[in-house]
C-alpha cells in the first residue's frame, strides 16, 4: 500500500524554517570558499525536512536563475560543511542529511501568470456585464 503524504507537522515546519534562516545566513556570509559561488548570489527559498527530522531538501535559487547546475553541484560539495555549521547554529538531537534542488515554483508561477494573460481567459475572468435594469431594479 503506498503511503499518502501527510502534511508536515508543527516541528517539521519550526525546525525546517530554522534550517533555512542558518543556511541562507551561511551563504550570504559568503562562508563557502567554492569558486563556483563566489560573487553569486543565492536565496534558499524552503527546507522540507522529514518527519524524523533526520533528511532535509533545501530549495534554492541562484539570482536571476542563472548557472543553476553549477550552484547546485557547489552546494552540494560543501554540504559537510554547511551541516556543520548547521550544527553551530541550530540546536537539534541530530543534524539533518541535505539534499540541494533547484526551486521550481517560480517557473510555475510564471507559467500560470502567462496562461491568465491569454485572451480567452482573460475574456471567462471578466464579471458579466450588468445592465442598468439590473442595476437599479427599474427600467
Amino acid at each position: 500500500m503506498a503511503r499518502r503524504h501527510q502534511p508536515s507537522g508543527q516541528r517539521q515546519l519550526r525546525v525546517g524554517e530554522e534550517l533555512r534562516h542558518a543556511l541562507a545566513w551561511t551563504i550570504e556570509r559568503d562562508e563557502l570558499r567554492d569558486a563556483a559561488l563566489s560573487g553569486r548570489t543565492v536565496t534558499v527559498t524552503e527546507v522540507r525536512i522529514s518527519p524524523d527530522l533526520r533528511q532535509a531538501t533545501v530549495f534554492v535559487m541562484p539570482l536571476g536563475g542563472n548557472a543553476q547546475d553549477t550552484v547546485l553541484a557547489a552546494l552540494t560539495r560543501a554540504r559537510g560543511f554547511l551541516r556543520r555549521r548547521i550544527a553551530d547554529t541550530v540546536t537539534l538531537k541530530y543534524v539533518p542529511d541535505l539534499t540541494f534542488r533547484i526551486d521550481r515554483s517560480f517557473e510555475e508561477a510564471d507559467r500560470i501568470a502567462r496562461m491568465l494573460r491569454q485572451p480567452d481567459v482573460v475574456r471567462d475572468l471578466k464579471p458579466a456585464s450588468r445592465t442598468s435594469k439590473d442595476d437599479d431594479g427599474e427600467s
